[in-house]
């Protein structure tokens, strides 16, 4: 493939995934992709999402059609192929061989904050529908064939958005640009259909929003969730990308 670069980030839900395909498509030498699989994974699960038929008639549901695409040629003739994935739509028996050919990433958060913002908009009754299990399966497959993920924490990312990005950018082997801390206001071109219901916050935004945290209670009946996702959580935050939070930032 030469000097150009197929990134998947696999996130999942409530994070800052979508600020991040942002800011690398602020980059002059990328291209996006959101969710690629949402449609196949709203097909097979049945999952009454919001804008569920727009979804399913917008995005082919045929796995293995999308997977080849996703590791074909970039489009557009551009260097990199920044592709934001959720975890949770990667089912069983869905073969993940594809993400050999590709550099991929893992984008983790404190799980805490995850179920919390979740269970304001869904009920939860499971770890997978947050996506903890698949990061950490892909993290083990790829790991097993040499082909480990970078793992970045988006707490890191609000903390010091500059050292990381350029410690990530320096990882994958591609150059850091100072277009990625910002970007303009609105909707893109490349946003799924779905952006209507969930990126107004992202689509008033001009960069990252600085780390806020916050003092969180879960209900009890979510320990058994939280306990799984933070083992894993814990897992591979091992394995994160460490940036000094104490250095000079200002930009």
């Amino acid at each position: 493939m030469g000097n150009k670069t197929i990134i998947a980030m696999w996130s999942g839900p409530r994070n800052i995934s979508t600020a991040l395909m942002r800011s690398f498509e602020n980059r002059p030498d990328t291209i996006v992709e959101d969710e690629p699989f949402y449609a196949h994974y709203l097909d097979k699960t049945g999952y009454n999402h919001p804008m569920r038929e727009e979804i399913l008639n917008s995005q082919s549901t045929n796995w293995n059609k999308i997977a080849k695409r996703l590791t074909a040629e970039i489009p557009q003739n551009k260097d990199v192929w920044y592709q934001k994935h959720m975890a949770q739509h990667n089912l069983p028996n869905c073969s993940l061989d594809w993400t050999q050919n590709i550099t991929n990433c893992i984008l983790i958060r404190n799980p805490k904050e995850v179920i919390y913002s979740y269970t304001k908009k869904f009920e939860l009754t499971s770890a997978e529908q947050i996506g903890f299990p698949q990061q950490l399966k892909l993290f083990n497959e790829l790991k097993k064939k040499q082909s480990r993920p970078i793992v970045i924490d988006s707490k890191d990312i609000l903390i010091n958005p500059k050292g990381l990005l350029s410690k990530l950018c320096n990882k994958i082997n591609i150059p850091f640009y100072e277009e990625m801390l910002f970007w303009p206001k609105g909707r893109r071109e490349s946003d799924g259909i779905w952006a209507e219901h969930w990126y107004k916050n992202v689509e008033n935004s001009t960069g990252f929003n600085s780390y806020n945290p916050k003092k969180i209670e879960l209900e009890k009946k979510y320990k058994q969730i939280l306990d799984e996702c933070y083992f894993i959580y814990s897992e591979l935050n091992h394995y994160k990308i460490k940036v000094n939070h104490l250095e000079s930032v200002n930009i």
